[in-house]
């Protein structure tokens, strides 16, 4: 795989050395556009991260507007289940590349109903991977093996196996790949972050985690057609074989795919992807997790929560005090903090309190995206890096193990076993459906 990521980045250099040499042999009456020689603050063709963009719902709205708008990146390939939505992205690619052309066309997008060959093209550097959980470790795996950088959104897998799985690989074939866990680049969840790594406010004891209300329960849905250019079979991939149904597959963040198991972990994996994350972060857990997990009812618990070896317990949906997102109590104060730049702390100081230079300053990233590209760039990990995300995971995935089964979970994070329960085991993997195998 090496030799595969050698012939990726020397494809850029053949690329700069022939715009190099090409302009050397170019006669007189030839112009040379300025932006294909990278001036006037263009990128220069050579220089551009090229792309594959893999999921075309609601999630990969913001990261397909936010590269098509980049002059350093190009999209060369698209990919979807459904006809429609992979032929859209593929004409809005080529329009908005046409703005930008010399003739007023561009024709250099691809789209692709399997991800496969896009792992088989050596000109793309980097796959966006927005498809729905558990197809995330598959494609991101494929991704991987083959020589490019991955984006993948949150939660990172759907199992605990297929992370680990994903983590190693990535490890192996010295890649970047970032999560979209895109609250670590954001200043307030940072800042809080920080504020208890330090010990502002003292040993922490509890945390409370609001996830939000809750998707609808799952049900038996009626038998309907199959539309017109759309793989429901590749849809389904790895999971159970059940009736076509609109509302086992559509995208929203209310329910669609998101209510049912098979598809992920509900709101442990929707939301707690987002705030176990932090928790994890604060804590300085990124490399472990908690060892107990347990139901609501636990020891007459009105809450299903977790807790760390070290102590603190971490509260699903309690209706902490500050109505923030993640509420982190001490014993000498309290940190909140939400999205909106939102934090609140007792003492009410700290919220403006600078750190000090000896202190522990966590990475610092103002942007998600540009922190995934400047690591494709200089082959640093980056904020969200994959042994992140599959811990953050892990926390979702035995939250979603305890819920299920209604009883308490002992988790060892070191060997990244279950102990002493032989049923709750089976789930750290699911059954696979053929042929989509890893």
């Amino acid at each position: 795989m090496a030799n595969i990521r050698t012939a990726a980045i020397s494809r850029r250099n053949l690329l700069r050395n022939s715009a190099v040499s090409a302009t050397a042999a170019v006669a007189a009456p030839y112009i040379i556009p300025s932006s294909a020689l990278g001036l006037g603050g263009f990128t220069a063709p050579s220089e551009r991260l090229t792309l594959a963009m893999i999921g075309h719902g609601i999630m990969m709205r913001g990261h397909f507007g936010a590269m098509l708008g980049r002059s350093d990146v190009q999209i060369l390939a698209v990919c979807d289940v459904d006809r429609t939505k992979r032929e859209e992205a593929k004409a809005k690619v080529e329009a908005k590349y046409a703005e930008d052309s010399p003739t007023g066309s561009y024709k250099g997008c691809e789209a692709y109903l399997e991800h496969e060959r896009i792992m088989a093209r050596d000109d793309i550097d980097a796959c966006f991977v927005a498809t729905p959980d558990h197809w995330h470790v598959p494609i991101a795996l494929d991704a991987v093996r083959s020589g490019k950088d991955v984006y993948v959104e949150k939660p990172m897998s759907l199992t605990i196996r297929e992370g680990r799985t994903l983590s190693d690989a990535v490890r192996r074939n010295g890649a970047v790949l970032q999560v979209g866990s895109q609250q670590r680049s954001d200043r307030a969840f940072r800042k809080a972050a920080e504020m208890v790594r330090n010990g502002w406010i003292g040993k922490v004891h509890t945390i409370y985690a609001r996830l939000g209300g809750g998707f609808p329960p799952p049900r038996v849905l009626p038998v309907e057609p199959i539309p017109d250019g759309f793989d429901y079979d590749r849809w389904l991939g790895s999971t159970p074989w059940f009736p076509y149904n609109l509302q086992r597959v559509e995208g929203n963040f209310g329910g669609g795919w998101r209510s049912f198991w098979e598809y992920g972990s509900r709101k442990n994996g929707d939301w707690g992807a987002h705030h176990y994350d932090i928790i994890q972060w604060a804590l300085g857990m990124d490399a472990s997790a908690p060892a107990f997990f347990f139901p609501k009812g636990h020891e007459g618990s009105e809450w299903q929560g977790f807790t760390y070896a070290d102590g603190p317990v971490v509260y699903k949906d309690h209706p902490a005090e500050s109505n923030q997102m993640i509420e982190f109590h001490g014993d000498q104060g309290m940190v909140a903090v939400s999205r909106g730049g939102n934090l609140i702390t007792t003492p009410a100081e700290f919220a403006n309190k600078p750190l000090d230079p000896s202190e522990v300053h966590l990475y610092d990233s103002a942007s998600h995206h540009q922190n995934f590209l400047d690591c494709i760039r200089t082959r640093k990990r980056p904020i969200a890096d994959v042994e992140i995300g599959h811990r953050s995971a892990t926390v979702c995935h035995l939250s979603t193990i305890s819920e299920r089964l209604n009883r308490t979970i002992n988790w060892n994070p070191a060997k990244e076993e279950i102990i002493g329960d032989a049923e709750a085991s089976k789930w750290l993997e699911r059954p696979r459906r053929a042929p989509y195998t890893l």
